[in-house]
């Protein structure tokens, strides 16, 4: 009978070993959960909040870490249109000044190579601002000691657990060593093993609470630091396209307003050899008045009658009345009778 006792007896201490290695196998440096025996209530919430803590300040640091990642493209890429916004500053401004006395497209090109500076040097300030107010400022929670030193302190406390269920194993072991066979000899081992026992569940709590209160700490930081870095960086983006939006549409306005006053103002008057014959012709004003807005253009009053030298595929005259002479809209007069070039104002007059 005692032969099979000590067969049991050793039987089970080969089970218990072989439970602690297959724990040992497959747990990793990080907090493990554990299926195991508990060692009580206050120690099971203790546990369940520690593990808690352990996966929400983990998922934590990898969504810092993909800010940053984000973070950093957007700069590289800043960078990157940094140089070719320059590059394509440099050939419009080139263009306007070699052909500033042709066409309004050398105008509107050195118009929006200027634009384009002001759009570089946004982009510059968004990465600045990315770079102090986003990037260092997690690049520093994401590798500072205070998450490292609390995920420490989780995973000292999960391998004490593992050694105190160890030890709780132990005792059982002992406990089943004094119903068999209660010698003094037994019962000294199992009270030494209890006393480790309760020392272990000591050291445990106080671990634990400073564990927990340690994850907490840098939980709420990583949760306030990445929603106040997802603002800011939210803010410096609307603000910097607003400013984009309000250079390029300056831009454009002064690309409109320099076509429109490109096609309304009259014609340059080009210079015509005497030797030349024209026709001229005469118009009466029989739309509506036409007030004079430059030193080159001629008011004309309904009933007036002009006489009509040229006319502009740009909408303008040039022609004579009352002795003056400039340009006005051709559309406001109406012709009424050819007239040859010789002795014209004394025929109309």
């Amino acid at each position: 009978m005692d032969a099979l006792r000590k067969q049991a007896s050793k039987l089970r201490e080969q089970v218990a070993k072989q439970q602690q290695a297959v724990i040992k196998q497959f747990s990793g440096t990080g907090y493990e959960s554990s299926d195991v025996m508990v060692i009580d209530e206050v120690e099971m919430q203790r546990h369940q909040q520690l593990e808690k803590l352990y996966r929400s300040t983990r998922a934590g640091k990898d969504f810092q870490k993909d800010i940053l990642r984000a973070g950093e493209a957007f700069t590289a890429i800043g960078y990157k249109q940094i140089e070719t916004g320059m590059k394509l500053s440099e050939d419009c401004c080139r263009y306007g000044a070699e052909n500033i006395n042709e066409n309004i497209l050398a105008r509107a090109a050195s118009i929006y190579g200027d634009s384009v500076k002001h759009i570089a040097k946004e982009q510059e300030e968004l990465n600045k601002l990315l770079s102090s107010q986003i990037l260092d400022p997690l690049r520093a929670m994401v590798t500072g000691a205070p998450l490292e030193d609390a995920r420490h302190l989780a995973q000292r406390y999960s391998r004490m657990r593992q050694e105190a269920e160890t030890q709780a194993t132990e005792v059982s072991r002992r406990q089943a060593r004094v119903r068999e066979a209660p010698t003094p000899e037994n019962i000294a081992r199992l009270h030494v093993a209890e006393a480790k026992m309760h020392e272990l569940k000591a050291n445990m709590a106080v671990l634990g609470k400073e564990a927990s209160a340690a994850l907490a700490a840098v939980e709420a930081q990583q949760q306030r630091l990445s929603f106040q870095r997802l603002v800011a960086m939210v803010e410096g983006e609307r603000n910097y396209h607003q400013r984009i939006a309000t250079i390029l549409g300056e831009v454009e306005a002064e690309m409109v307003s320099e076509k429109q006053r490109k096609e309304s103002a009259p014609p340059a008057i080009p210079s015509e050899s005497h030797s030349e014959k024209m026709m001229y012709f005469l118009a009466e004003m029989a739309m509506h008045a036409f007030s004079a807005g430059s030193e080159k253009e001629l008011s004309l009053n309904v009933g007036d009658y002009v006489v009509v030298r040229k006319v502009s595929n740009t909408g303008w005259a040039e022609g004579e009345c009352k002795g003056k002479a400039g340009w006005f809209p051709s559309g406001y007069v109406e012709k009424r009778q050819m007239l040859p070039t010789s002795n014209v104002a004394g025929e109309v007059y």
